[in-house]
């Protein structure tokens, strides 16, 4: 399954451009679970929530629902990973108030990071069993043949990050996928071109097929870019044989321009 959402919800410049006027911010993420069946959860990386919000945003959202979250900026920011075991715990005791609607967990790790796979091989040990994990690197010295082998030794996925700052290695590291669309080229910017999602999803199709997960968010929000480079995204992966989950109807969708 091609799991299409944007990362976050709760924006205010999508009042009126995706939240209609009668639509109260309290009642936002209904509104978009109805319309979408994934998000990616930002607000975790700056501030940890309390399980008793897990819960509700659980509660606010239909069965299919799937959130992936991500990591506290604790572990990765300020202790740039050393002694993982306490934040990834603190992390899971809270984020489990989402059930089985907790989908992978976004490791981003920060710019300034060079690489040390000791300290990543011993972050995702401390996970649980069977939690998806997705890493995305953000200096360069990252990429190279080893940690491609410790993703794939962990069956965590290398984040294909698109972006017109900087670019990643396309690697399938694991038999799910993980993919983050940053900023387009297109006009309006940040938005993204026809060509460009196209490309998109028939690299994705290639790497993966259609029977297989894979979680894609549109980041770039500024301008309702994110939602509707999601429903043009979802109509171009249809066309290259995936199957992707909800969107948007496109009347719905109105960028700022």
């Amino acid at each position: 399954m091609l799991c299409v959402g944007t990362s976050g919800w709760q924006y205010r410049h999508w009042r009126n451009t995706f939240y209609p006027r009668g639509v109260a911010q309290s009642g936002w993420l209904r509104h978009f679970a109805q319309r979408f069946a994934t998000v990616e959860l930002n607000n975790s990386f700056y501030r940890l929530p309390e399980r008793a919000t897990f819960e509700r945003w659980r509660e606010a959202t239909p069965d299919d629902f799937v959130f992936a979250v991500k990591m506290s900026r604790y572990l990765t920011h300020i202790r740039r990973l050393r002694e993982p075991e306490e934040p990834v715990g603190r992390f899971f005791e809270r984020a489990r108030g989402l059930g089985g609607k907790l989908g992978p967990v976004l490791l981003q790790l920060p710019p300034t990071l060079p690489a040390d796979l000791g300290r990543l091989a011993d972050t995702l040990d401390r996970f649980p069993s069977g939690v998806r994990v997705a890493v995305e690197p953000r200096d360069d010295s990252w990429f190279g043949d080893g940690l491609r082998s410790l993703l794939e030794e962990r069956g965590a996925a290398l984040v294909l990050a698109d972006s017109p700052r900087r670019s990643t290695p396309v690697w399938r590291t694991a038999d799910w996928g993980f993919v983050r669309f940053h900023e387009g080229r297109a006009t309006p910017r940040p938005c993204y071109g026809e060509r460009a999602l196209a490309t998109w999803a028939e690299r994705i199709a290639s790497l993966w097929g259609a029977g297989a997960d894979v979680f894609c968010y549109f980041n770039n929000d500024a301008r309702a870019c994110a939602i509707r480079d999601a429903v043009t995204f979802a109509r171009l992966a249809r066309r290259a044989g995936l199957r992707p989950t909800r969107v948007p109807e496109p009347a719905e969708v109105h960028v700022a321009v």
